[in-house]
């Protein structure tokens, strides 16, 4: 059963998400939407601006994340030129849900395009610690493998910055290698 999903291969006590949550997630703009407002609360402006993108456009996005509670309104502020501006902050609600089979190959796709955005801003490959192994495992192992990873996204998605905290992104993947026997 190479084919069989991941959240048949380890238990998931995380609710599952509804058809329009799991698609608002399901798009590499909207997780890079939710990246940039993690920290702190950003306009439409300030995110066209960071994603070098149409705010049109982005509007678009945010409007969908806010429907759907993965971005909240902050307070209305009073921006350079005296325009009404409304920041918007992620809810880290993509934490909390699991999305259900029929979603994970977009979502999968989305994360990669995302991860591979990021990545290309950076403009220097040292700044990227990596590793990639080949490992021969059961389901049990696979399964247990799975729920460590878990494990560690709660743990870290609990850490409270310390002095100096910087923001850094981490992406965790496992996949069957078809080219090996």
């Amino acid at each position: 059963m190479a084919e069989q999903g991941s959240a048949e291969r380890f238990k998931d006590d995380r609710p599952l998400a509804t058809e329009a949550e799991a698609k608002a997630v399901a798009s590499a703009v909207r997780l890079r939407i939710l990246r940039l407002c993690l920290d702190s609360a950003l306009t439409n402006k300030e995110i066209a601006q960071r994603l070098g993108s149409n705010p049109a456009t982005v509007l678009h996005h945010v409007r969908k994340l806010v429907d759907t509670g993965f971005l909240a309104a902050q307070e209305e502020r009073v921006g350079a030129r005296g325009a009404r501006e409304i920041p918007y902050l992620a809810t880290r609600k993509s934490w909390a849900l699991r999305l259900g089979e029929e979603f994970h190959s977009d979502l999968t796709t989305a994360m990669l395009d995302a991860f591979q955005s990021e990545v290309a801003q950076l403009g220097d490959p040292a700044q990227i610690n990596v590793a990639r192994i080949g490992l021969r495992m059961n389901e049990e192992q696979y399964a247990e493998v799975n729920r460590r990873f878990r494990d560690l996204y709660a743990e870290l998605t609990k850490l409270e910055p310390g002095p100096g905290a910087k923001p850094y992104s981490l992406f965790v993947a496992i996949h069957p290698d078809l080219g090996r026997d």
